[in-house]
């Protein structure tokens, strides 16, 4: 485990950097998140992840890559829910860092 340091607060991170408490996630914590992959969180990103988010409230899991896409194009069109849009925001790894980036858990069905 690991810790996260976000405005003066240490957040705790698992082995695999994804938040141990689910209720620590806000804006700034994705932020620091996204940074510590190389990644600058645009509007883009922040379409996905709070669909993520609002998709973990219904289903209280995160989905896999198929189960993602599906979602993100029947929430925001073909042109947004593809694998293609995914991979370019997400570098290539969607289910997972989308996960992470939304505080959510790192979804089963991803190695």
């Amino acid at each position: 485990m690991s810790d996260l340091s976000v405005q003066g607060r240490a957040i705790a991170l698992d082995a695999d950097g994804y938040l141990v408490d689910l209720s620590d996630w806000n804006e700034a914590v994705a932020e620091a998140l996204a940074e510590r992959e190389g990644l600058a969180l645009e509007e883009a990103h922040w379409e996905i992840l709070h669909l993520l988010r609002r998709f973990y409230d219904s289903y209280q899991l995160s989905p896999a890559n198929r189960p993602l896409v599906k979602y993100v194009a029947t929430e925001l069109g073909p042109q947004k829910g593809n694998s293609l849009h995914l991979n370019r925001l997400f570098k290539g790894t969607p289910a997972k860092l989308a996960a992470k980036l939304a505080g959510l858990p790192k979804p089963t069905n991803c190695l």
